[in-house]
């Protein structure tokens, strides 16, 4: 079988979207078959703006941050990532002459997703469980529809949202929705693109960028500053699905992809086996 890499383009506005696209393009004209999975997060926040939605963030116990997704900002994501970031991505890589389809999870139940009664966070300093968050976490990946695609020589652009059970979309972390896709594809890589040289060791220092980063088989990553711990958390669930290997690099270079496929970002590694971290879940 031909290998598959998964490119995951941050949307981080630090991130030179066109860069990661002509090298994906160069990529898959040399007979390489890759998906790209993007975010959108500063597209969401400037949107969010525009339309006077409060943008907030949610920390749990274990210090680790993500998006609150109430209705409206969900409808802010859905339209911030199918609107405005999938189709500039889709034009730049058309226009180098790849037949790139752009795909959220929600078509053809691409992504599907147990929806989050409830999380823990931190509110005021206080432990707080909130209800009013529209979040799933991936439970499965089409990879027929993804398998027919790059068999048919097209080039697969997938972002979050995803159904969840009653069929309603939910939002899900970009990283750890391209996790899902490269674990379900048994990718031979995942490049996880972002405005860092890799893992820092010191979150201010650039040049504090680790060769390789080890993290638990389950609990809290070891790096969590700079918005690593949900990109680890994504590592792991990865390399534990199946995935050969993952690069956190960066995605600021010229030919980020190839530069990531060489060595230049950190590579992910997990101690020991397990299921992935819970620490955002409630039961129930």
């Amino acid at each position: 079988m031909t290998e598959t890499i998964v490119v995951k383009c941050g949307g981080n506005a630090a991130v030179n979207a066109e860069a990661v696209c002509a090298d994906v393009a160069r990529l898959s004209e040399r007979g390489r078959r890759l998906v790209l999975v993007h975010g959108g997060s500063a597209d969401i926040e400037q949107l969010a703006s525009r339309l006077g939605v409060e943008s907030r963030t949610l920390t749990a116990p274990d210090g680790i941050s993500t998006r609150h997704t109430d209705s409206s900002m969900l409808e802010v994501v859905q339209l911030a990532l199918a609107g405005l970031a999938k189709p500039r991505l889709v034009s730049l890589l058309n226009r180098r002459g790849t037949r790139a389809v752009g795909l959220t999870g929600l078509d053809g139940g691409l992504l599907r997703a147990r929806r989050k009664s409830a999380l823990r966070a931190i509110v005021a300093g206080r432990p707080t469980i909130v209800r009013d968050n529209h979040t799933g976490k991936i439970t499965s990946v089409d990879t027929g529809l993804v398998e027919g695609l790059l068999d048919g020589g097209c080039l697969p652009v997938i972002s979050p949202p995803a159904v969840a059970e009653d069929g309603h979309p939910v939002n899900t972390d970009a990283d750890r929705a391209a996790a899902a896709v490269a674990g379900a594809l048994k990718a031979s890589v995942l490049v996880l693109l972002t405005g860092a040289p890799g893992v820092l060791a010191d979150p201010s220092d650039d040049s504090s960028a680790l060769d390789v980063c080890e993290v638990p088989a389950s609990g809290p990553p070891p790096h969590r500053g700079g918005g690593m711990g949900l990109k680890l958390i994504a590592a792991r669930e990865a390399l534990q699905e199946g995935c050969d290997r993952v690069v956190i690099a960066d995605g600021r270079v010229p030919s980020p992809v190839e530069a990531a496929l060489a060595g230049r970002g950190t590579d992910v590694a997990v101690a020991g086996s397990g299921a992935g971290s819970g620490a955002w879940e409630v039961a129930g």
